[in-house]
């Protein structure tokens, strides 16, 4: 019975933490509807965790960076412009 309990307490903090219970990723629908044009890497990075992978592009008048965020085939894809966000783009939700 402790085993059990012990189990459901663990998913319930889990999903109190907006984690996909089964992965632990942080990347769920929730998480990413929380992202909003303007908000920092910083703000970004406490509502998603680190990126799976990043580019940065010096693009003269402006730098762009991508972080992208992958939990098997689901994936987010937020566009920073000078260190805010500009654009953001997911499958989460269509599978």
């Amino acid at each position: 019975m402790k085993v059990i309990s012990a189990v459901f307490l663990a998913i319930l903090v889990l999903a109190a933490c907006n984690r996909n219970v089964m992965t632990g990723s942080k990347l769920t629908l929730d998480n990413y509807n929380q992202i909003t044009t303007g908000m920092s890497k910083a703000q970004v990075e406490k509502i998603l965790g680190p990126p799976t992978s990043m580019e940065t592009k010096d693009m003269l008048i402006f730098k762009k960076t991508i972080w992208r965020y992958e939990d098997g085939q689901k994936f987010a894809q937020i566009t920073f412009k000078n260190d805010e966000v500009d654009g953001k783009d997911t499958n989460l939700g269509t599978q």
